[in-house]
């Protein structure tokens, strides 16, 4: 049976997703008067449990704006990805997933009819960029952070949300791929350095600067 949500002020609530034959696990939160809703998209080998994008999520509650973090796998294939580290690059795999999500989220009572973003780390900013492309109609806008854009191949040309690509000055091999999938982008699109962070943005500051990118770009576009 899949989960009912009935939005409360500021409340987080636990969902199961239907996925064609998989339940994926989520956490749902609708701050009071929430103007859109941010979907999380994890990276390679994280989980809704990602302390990074759980504080970015906090901030994004802060400014208005519910929040999904949910798993991409289950915990089965979360055990086999363990070891072979192959599904977590299955781009094609995790669009789909991120496509049946929204699908879930247009049809819910408590986030039906909100606006949609975005949020994409690492390989899970590939599937975001793809699932956008797909359904240029459910995605109001895209961030990335850190993300392998670049995985998104030939999809990048068809994405139409809105998408800001937040790198880390000192990631400078991510740095150069973001700025190749900026050229295939052909929406309304920009690239954010943040100086002197690396990959994870685990500077002092780094992450906190992320978070205020990210809000801006979604307060403009989802509200």
């Amino acid at each position: 049976m899949v989960d009912r949500i009935t939005p409360t002020a500021s409340s987080t609530r636990s969902v199961r997703v239907p996925c064609s034959d998989v339940m994926l696990n989520g956490d749902l939160t609708i701050p009071e008067a929430a103007s859109g809703l941010v979907l999380f998209v994890h990276g390679s080998g994280s989980s809704r449990h990602s302390p990074r994008n759980r504080r970015v999520a906090e901030q994004l509650q802060e400014g208005g704006l519910a929040t999904l973090l949910f798993d991409l796998l289950t915990h089965s294939e979360e055990v086999i990805d363990n070891r072979n580290a192959e599904l977590r690059f299955d781009i094609g795999l995790l669009a789909s997933r991120v496509s049946a999500v929204t699908q879930w989220l247009r049809n819910e009572p408590a986030t039906r009819g909100r606006k949609i973003g975005y949020f994409g780390a690492s390989t899970g900013a590939a599937a975001a960029l793809v699932a956008a492309a797909q359904q240029p109609f459910d995605v109001a806008a895209i961030v990335s952070r850190g993300g392998r854009a670049d995985l998104a191949g030939e999809a990048l040309a068809y994405v139409t949300a809105p998408t800001l690509l937040i790198v880390g000055g000192a990631d400078s091999i991510v740095l150069e791929l973001n700025e190749g999938a900026l050229a295939r982008l052909r929406c309304e699109r920009q690239l954010q350095i943040v100086d002197g962070a690396t990959h994870l943005f685990e500077e002092p500051g780094a992450l906190d600067q992320v978070a205020q990118l990210a809000r801006a770009w979604f307060k403009r576009h989802l509200t």
